[in-house]
């Protein structure tokens, strides 16, 4: 072939072309030949054959030839340039494919607009504003004729660059003033704006408007809108998208699953799960992963290993978010161990697996550790990041330790994160923890914006620590309750709950009334309690921490009868957790019923409840010791003994004097 090619006269370059192209398929070097045998005879003169030979070069990921060839052309047209700068964009090289497309704009040729915007999206460039403004809107106001694909990538754009507003106000323009008629790609990207705005009235209208157009069918538009009405908190529609879709693909069920976990749905997601598995689908790592969302939930360990066991046997033991998601459940299940040796088999781990293991490290009252992984980061060039950060603040809150959170604070403020609202939530909390109440003041004043969840925890702060003189709203009367109930201020937090039920009635939840209870409680008013969970609305029940108040009450105050019922209720409610076992037991042992109490810690055993032993820190000379219940052998446990009793006594005769009944 290269033997007749070489003997080739002028009026043969049309043949070159169709030999580049053949070179794909068969072989670079070969390519590279058909290239020299262009510059011997001089070819390369050619506009059409140096185009051929860049596309060659470009197809087969050889930039720098490419670029070599375009710079060699005298003569450039339209073609040329739209080769190198989908060479460039291809390879990555967004920002010397931006320049050249300003460079082929100056020199007065039109590069495929609609094509650029999608590089301008992948590249990340869009995210610039002054990119957005000097380029998107100028060359979308350019175009001649805009079809439905000039007008679904400017809504694309629009919304990964978080402006769903524009991308709203273009499709009605795109549909009202233009007349073109939207397709399924358009539809994902102005639902993808609904679902960024949480807008549930405007993505309804959208639905109707998909419906009308008969765009329901199509199966990318059924799961984008099964994720928009997951997101949106509206389960229910979106049960009834899925339900509605004629044809359902592995995404389909995921987005499904996903809004189950995501809405605190867990009967439901494995009933869905079992429904998946009988239409014969198999499951992926998303589908793993959700359903070690609800094995955390549950604490069920056993789950996870079986779970663990299928991410083996189909291969995504490497996948980042499956192993992660592995760690995390493990630790809600805790079996830290478990978690720590998945965290050291990770050859490289990235950020997301240290924050998960730190977490994990905290959540299981391991704080120490959990500082200890966090120093570990920088040896492995890792760089934390805000999640990061926020886990080791909580882990110094869980240590108690001022100093410790002074140097966790310091981070903070190196990384330049004080102000944000999340982060500087997360040291005001911590600060909290350690009874370093004017700290907690402290940061929350530095907070730029703050929101509803800062208020909350500056009230939870003062209540906490024996503050809890404030001014509720609406969304923290919560805090405010459990502020006046640890406070022991009886009349007050029953004024703040009746002006919320005569001003927000609509807004009281379960957790309201279960404080309010626990406030009752506490005092001695048991009856009252009781009287007050009869009269919970109905749709609400009495969970196992009002029930857990009243039981606790009846221990403080010796009142059996009321005991007995209660007992059975938290049984009932909360069969697996050891608390109500402890508590039940505690209750008859103060009754002086010893043969039931030692046969609720017998039941505890059959049933397999394992017992977390609580634990409490003191502070001495700027550190936090720790200590367990009844530990009579710690190195410090003489120290504390007698203060601890000197303060149980106390405590008796501070309540004595408090009880108004």
């Amino acid at each position: 072939m290269f033997g007749q090619q070489d003997s080739l006269s002028v009026s043969c370059s049309y043949n070159f072309p169709h030999v580049l192209k053949a070179c794909l398929a068969l072989s670079f070097r070969f390519g590279k030949s058909v290239h020299s045998s262009v510059v011997k005879q001089g070819f390369e003169s050619f506009t059409s054959v140096g185009n051929s030979v860049m596309d060659f070069y470009a197809k087969s990921g050889a930039l720098v030839s490419t670029r070599d060839v375009f710079n060699c052309m005298k003569i450039k047209d339209s073609v040329s340039w739209n080769i190198i700068l989908h060479a460039h964009f291809n390879e990555g090289a967004f920002v010397e494919g931006f320049d050249l497309f300003i460079q082929a704009r100056e020199d007065g040729f039109e590069p495929n607009s609609s094509r650029f915007h999608g590089y301008l999206i992948q590249s990340g460039l869009w995210s610039l504003t002054s990119v957005q403004n000097s380029l998107l809107e100028n060359l979308f106001d350019e175009i001649p004729e805009r079809d439905v694909i000039s007008w679904s990538v400017m809504i694309r754009g629009y919304v990964h660059s978080d402006d769903a507003i524009c991308a709203l106000e273009s499709f009605k323009q795109m549909v009202s003033e233009f007349g073109v008629e939207a397709d399924g790609q358009t539809m994902v990207s102005v639902l993808k704006g609904c679902t960024n705005l949480a807008d549930i009235k405007m993505g309804k209208l959208v639905h109707g408007f998909i419906i009308s157009r008969g765009l329901n069918y199509d199966l990318f538009i059924g799961n984008t809108l099964v994720d928009f009405y997951c997101k949106c908190g509206d389960v229910d529609s979106a049960v009834l998208a899925f339900t509605e879709m004629p044809c359902k693909n592995i995404v389909s069920w995921s987005f499904m699953l996903s809004g189950f976990v995501h809405n605190v749905k867990y009967a439901e997601e494995l009933t869905l799960f079992r429904s998946m598995k009988r239409s014969g689908l198999d499951s992926d790592e998303v589908t793993l992963v959700n359903l070690l969302s609800l094995c955390k939930f549950l604490g069920h360990f056993r789950e996870c290993k079986l779970i663990h066991s299928r991410v083996i046997r189909k291969g995504f033991e490497l996948n980042d978010l499956a192993v992660n998601s592995l760690i995390d459940a493990y630790t809600k299940c805790n079996e830290i161990d478990v978690s720590s040796k998945l965290f050291c088999q990770i050859k490289r781990p990235d950020i997301v697996s240290w924050s998960t293991m730190i977490s994990g490290f905290t959540y299981c009252g391991m704080p120490d550790e959990a500082i200890s992984l966090y120093q570990e980061i920088f040896l492995s060039l890792e760089n934390p990041n805000t999640v990061t950060l926020i886990n080791l603040l909580e882990a110094c809150g869980v240590s108690a330790e001022v100093g410790r959170s002074k140097w966790a604070h310091a981070i903070a403020i190196r990384m330049g994160l004080v102000s944000d609202v999340v982060v500087g939530t997360a040291i005001l909390d911590m600060y909290s923890k350690c009874g370093a109440v004017e700290a907690s003041k402290r940061a929350f004043d530095q907070i730029s914006t703050k929101n509803i969840i800062s208020w909350s925890a500056i009230i939870a702060a003062y209540g906490l620590n024996g503050h809890p003189r404030l001014n509720p709203n609406s969304v923290t009367i919560l805090y405010v309750l459990s502020a006046c109930c640890h406070g022991g201020l009886i009349e007050e937090g029953l004024s703040v709950f009746k002006d919320m039920a005569k001003n927000h009635k609509s807004e009281l939840k379960l957790e309201h009334y279960s404080c309010l209870v626990d406030l009752l409680a506490r005092s001695g008013n048991v009856n009252n309690a009781l009287e007050l969970i009869k009269c919970i609305p109905f749709g609400m029940k009495a969970g196992p921490s009002a029930w857990g108040a009243v039981l606790s009450a009846c221990r403080n105050y010796e009142d059996r009868e009321v005991s007995v019922g209660a007992i059975s209720r938290v049984l009932e409610m909360e069969p697996s957790s050891y608390a109500g076992y402890l508590l039940e037991s505690n209750v008859y042992a103060s009754m002086g019923s010893w043969s039931d109490a030692s046969g609720m810690r017998c039941l505890m055993n059959e049933r397999g409840v394992e017992v977390v032993c609580g634990y409490s820190l003191v502070r001495m000379n700027n550190k936090a010791y720790t200590f367990n219940a009844g530990d009579k052998y710690h190195p410090l446990s003489r120290t504390f003994g007698p203060v601890v009793e000197q303060l149980h006594s106390c405590m008796r005769m501070d309540m004595g004097a408090r009880l108004p009944f």
